[in-house]
């Protein structure tokens, strides 16, 4: 926790005040949105919500010390006359807390040279691939992600099921990431951060802006595709909306566009800085990935992109980046041989974009990056190999929507030597009609499913799994398609029934630490999970990692 403190008169210049009642005089020592966690000094933000509003937990915190208090809506009640606080009403008590956010922290972001990645698959995977270039590059950087961050002391899990946490949280890491000295910070970016709604990132200033693709994802919380794609693009449209004289002028606004999506062309037209594309499926692009060569260990491709252009400084070897504009029609190109540790051939695409980032950052030329590529780790719960001495593979990872599915099993399909067996399930209290979908898919390319409970929240487990089912009736139940709702049960029915060069697919958890229930969550890890029942099996020891 970093400790500061600021008068509250500085802070309320930066905010659209409607009404302050009671004592404005004093000094913020912390910010809070739930009155449980409020400490004395702190303002605490009575965010309106969906099951419950703010307001309701005022008075406790206050009695927890709350010094101020921000809300919105209809006129609350002062607070009495005894009591030494400020009430101060607003027209949007998120965005009051995301603007109170950047100005208690001294506004982190414009100390900081921001890499924002978007997009509705690969995410986490590009922030962990643009943040290990970076470090192994020899520079000072953080990042934060649905699985992990770095904020200057390194790497953590995240705890949450939450890709962008709220306001207060964001400014704080980008703070400590200040404070430690760091120069780079990438942060994972996701729809509902970048949603005004939300305003969770409304006062990030953000320098390079990636988006690895838009598909269909979230839209219980968006309404339309449309609406969800205008959402990520916010991103694009802020890209250097705020001077960093701080900063060197190498980490100028760009954005970073996958020319294999058909979004591709909008986020270009509605970017605020100049775009650079990548593509590993045969677009027109900056960056290009050919003769790709996958397996379960890894890639080995080609990359082709514009060569550098030599300085035209006496006595300078520097060589500059030559990005700008540049296509693969372009006259001067240059091709270097690049290998991943990383399953998958869409972690090419994501490489791709990852080296277009550093470039863009850094302002050295991509082809500097290409020999740290065969040291890039995976992300945990991402194309994650078991390896415990079992006679059939298995491989975890976080694919949990129909395109994510499209993205991994037909490759999986063709590389297969034997039967493909994917235990998954969908999120409860989120996007249904993706459910058949799932099935559908998953029917297509894979021989046996298990259907599991990933997060059933406040749904009947069983009915969420059935409506999952619905997209493949062809299935043969007992035989071909089995619904469990216990998960470790269902990954111990896979396992059983996995042969000699199966491969067996655990997706929709990936790194998560739980399962969400209606009513409470349990302690939940996959790769934990998955070895734990293969030790059982007289597999390997429980805890042996590969």
């Amino acid at each position: 926790m970093i400790s500061m403190s600021k008068p509250l008169s500085e802070i309320l210049k930066t905010l659209n005040v409607l009404e302050v009642h009671g004592n404005s005089a004093h000094t913020v020592q912390g910010l809070c949105y739930d009155s449980r966690e409020c400490k004395p000094g702190d303002i605490f933000f009575a965010l309106p919500g969906i099951h419950t509003d703010g307001t309701q937990y005022i008075f406790p915190a206050l009695r927890k010390g709350a010094v101020a208090v921000i809300f919105e809506g209809t006129r609350v009640e002062p607070p009495p006359s005894g009591l030494d606080t400020a009430f101060i009403r607003v027209d949007d008590c998120r965005l009051a807390m995301s603007a109170a956010a950047a100005a208690f922290y001294n506004n982190p972001s414009d100390s900081l040279c921001v890499i924002g990645v978007t997009g509705t698959e690969g995410k986490s995977t590009t922030v962990s691939l643009i943040y290990q270039l970076l470090r192994a590059a020899g520079y000072g950087a953080g990042f934060f992600s649905t699985v992990m961050s770095d904020t200057g002391d390194g790497e953590h899990p995240n705890p949450q099921h939450q890709t962008t946490p709220e306001a207060t949280v964001v400014h704080e890491m980008l703070a400590k990431m200040r404070d430690s000295g760091l120069h780079f910070a990438v942060v994972e970016s996701s729809s509902h951060g970048l949603s005004p709604r939300t305003a969770r990132l409304a006062h990030v200033h953000f320098d390079v802006g990636l988006i690895t693709n838009v598909t269909h994802e979230h839209l219980e919380f968006h309404g339309t595709w449309e609406q969800y794609r205008s959402d990520k693009a916010n991103l694009f449209k802020r890209l250097g909306e705020a001077r960093k004289p701080a900063i060197s002028g190498a980490c100028s606004p760009r954005g970073i566009i996958c020319a294999d999506d058909p979004s591709a062309a909008y986020f270009a037209q509605v970017a605020s800085a100049p775009c650079l594309s990548y593509s590993s499926k045969g677009a027109a692009a900056d960056l290009r990935a050919l003769e790709i060569q996958s397996d379960f260990a890894g890639s080995t491709f080609t990359i082709e992109g514009p060569a550098p252009v030599p300085s035209t400084r006496k006595n300078s070897r520097v060589e500059r980046p030559a990005l700008e504009g540049a296509t693969s029609g372009s006259s001067s190109l240059l091709r270097r041989t690049a290998t991943i540790a990383l399953p998958g051939s869409f972690n090419v695409q994501n490489t791709l974009g990852a080296l277009l980032a550093v470039s863009a950052a850094t302002g050295l030329h991509w082809s500097q990056f290409v020999d740290f590529l065969p040291t890039l780790k995976p992300v945990r719960g991402r194309m994650q190999r078991v390896v415990q001495g079992q006679p059939f593979e298995v491989i975890i990872d976080y694919a949990h929507t129909p395109s994510s599915f499209m993205e991994i099993l037909p490759p999986l399909r063709r590389g297969a030597q034997g039967n493909i067996l994917c235990v998954f399930g969908s999120g409860g209290e989120r996007d249904r009609a993706k459910r058949p979908q799932q099935g559908r898919i998953a029917a297509e390319f894979c021989d046996i499913i298990v259907l599991a409970d990933e997060d059933p929240r406040g749904e009947d487990p069983m009915a969420l799994l059935e409506e999952i089912a619905s997209g493949c009736p062809e299935l043969t139940r007992g035989e071909r398609l089995f619904l469990i709702p216990d998960r470790p049960s269902a990954i111990r029915k896979a396992f059983s029934l996995a042969g000699p060069k199966d491969l067996v697919l655990l997706l929709g958890k990936g790194h998560e630490n739980s399962i969400i229930y209606a009513d409470h969550s349990i302690p939940y890890d996959e790769e934990h999970t998955a070895r734990a029942i293969l030790a059982d099996m007289g597999f390997g020891a429980k805890g042996t990692r590969e």
